[in-house]
């Protein structure tokens, strides 16, 4: 051995018996090659392992008052903190049933005494060096897990923050705000969730759907980039060729998003429901929406959740063109397009919780004096006779 060998390099063993002489020969051999501790007793040797530096290994005697050897062993395992030392039992005990038991609570290695010296320095450290290498793999997979945990977490938000310059491209060349994204997908999430356990829902609203959702909602309008502003930016009625015009932003925000996984050239779930609600949020129930004239549950479920959620804060938004309308009124224009707008189950689901989505508007207001605005429509309703 190397004398020059830095002592705090040593491997830390952990010998456990009740006889002193046993624990003298243990640490005779063993100190030139490894710093030592010893324990005369099961309770002792816990209470060491409970200190601040843990031994890389443990040799322990089976027969001793108290816990015995196996009882220790199996503490050992048990604590998540100790669970990977490994141990050697050194006893007496010598028959095939007893060495069973050993390795069964969790022993590494058996050695029978009369001990060979030899063999208990080999078979030590032939355990520290499966120690070592188990450790150093088990420091690369926590690094592995934390590094891929980072990137993964940095190509959320970069997709987060793609997605929200989308929207808000959008929103910036229409009379909206980027508000209007917030409360809106907030308003689609709240119904996803609402809807979870729906019989005719829960098969599609698992809980990483509900967050794709989420993700997707901002996208549901893209289409608009593509529309001429005199259009778009028009205040007031749209004549029918205009509105020829403007209903193909469903079509143009579908494509938009087409074209940019065609890049990737990888399927990407959250893509997959951006396209839908941005193709079929304009979709009414009874078939006459746009752009396909789809009806019932051939809509999407994602677009039905997003029609519910668009057309409410399309209502209660202030604009240059129009006034917010106050939330009550917008619950029942809502509650009027149940079953011919509105998928009914969706519709429900918004009715019984009108108060909440009202709650995400507030808290997403354009401004305080849109907030101003829809807390003195409420008032100003609740005392009409």
């Amino acid at each position: 051995m190397d004398t020059t060998q830095n002592a705090s390099s040593l491997s830390t063993i952990l010998v456990v018996d009740d006889t002193p002489e046993n624990l003298m020969l243990m640490v005779d051999l063993l100190k030139d090659r490894y710093r030592i501790k010893v324990a005369n007793n099961g309770e002792k040797a816990l209470r060491i392992l409970e200190g601040e530096h843990l031994p890389d290994l443990i040799l322990l005697d089976v027969m001793m008052p108290g816990l015995s050897g196996y009882a220790v062993a199996e503490q050992v395992k048990a604590n998540a903190r100790t669970c990977n030392i490994p141990i050697i039992f050194l006893t007496a005990m010598a028959s095939a049933e007893d060495e069973i038991h050993g390795l069964e609570v969790g022993a590494a290695d058996y050695i029978t005494k009369p001990i060979s010296p030899p063999v208990v320095l080999a078979r030590v450290a032939t355990q520290l060096k499966v120690k070592a290498a188990e450790d150093f793999l088990r420091d690369q997979n926590d690094y592995l897990e934390s590094e891929v945990k980072r990137r993964t977490q940095e190509v959320m938000a970069i997709q987060d923050v793609t997605i929200q310059a989308m929207a808000s491209l959008a929103e910036t060349r229409d009379n909206e705000t980027g508000n209007h994204i917030r409360r809106t997908q907030n308003y689609v999430r709240l119904l996803a969730e609402l809807l979870r356990e729906h019989p005719r829902f829960s098969q599609f609203l698992d809980e990483a759907t509900i967050e794709l959702l989420y993700k997707s909602a901002p996208l549901h309008d893209i289409g608009k980039v593509g529309i001429p502003d005199h259009i778009l930016l028009k205040p007031g009625r749209f004549t029918p060729e205009e509105f020829e015009i403007m209903k193909t932003h469903t079509t143009l925000g579908r494509d938009a998003i087409q074209q940019a996984e065609n890049q990737l050239a990888v399927k990407v779930d959250f893509l997959r429901l951006a396209k839908e609600i941005a193709y079929s949020h304009q979709e009414k129930w009874d078939g006459s929406g746009y752009p396909q004239g789809l009806a019932a549950d051939d809509i999407p479920i994602s677009a039905r959740l997003m029609a519910v959620a668009d057309v409410y804060d399309a209502l209660i938004s202030h604009r240059v063109y129009k006034p917010g309308m106050p939330h009550e009124k917008a619950v029942a224009i809502i509650r009027e397009g149940r079953g011919s707008h509105f998928d009914p189950d969706v519709c429900d689901a918004f009715l019984a919780n009108a108060e909440r989505f009202w709650d995400i508007a507030l808290r997403f207001a354009d401004t305080e004096q849109d907030r101003a605005r829809q807390l003195a429509a409420l008032e100003h309703i609740a005392q009409e006779p």
